[in-house]
């Protein structure tokens, strides 16, 4: 495995089902894992791990990042099962 995922969509899947995007991702959903439990300035993991700049479009930026948290924790909570099918 890469220790770098190739750059995120905009939203990733929100679905019950493990997505290719998610197996090719682990890393960013670490990534904003680790930067949220730090308690990172959103805007910096914005930056650094989505490669978004929240100043063009905070809104957007703010929309894919809470998307990408909310499926990074998915992954911990559910979708890491369909990994061991």
């Amino acid at each position: 495995m890469s220790d770098r995922s190739p750059a995120p969509v905009t939203v990733p899947a929100n679905g019950d089902t493990l997505t290719p995007y998610d197996r090719s991702h682990f890393v960013t959903y670490l990534q904003l894992l680790d930067a949220d439990a730090m308690s990172a300035d959103w805007r910096e993991t914005v930056r650094t791990v989505l490669f978004l700049d929240p100043d063009a479009d905070p809104d957007a930026a703010r929309r894919s990042y809470d998307a990408h948290l909310a499926r990074a924790r998915w992954m911990t909570q559910a979708g890491y099962r369909q990994l061991l099918k």
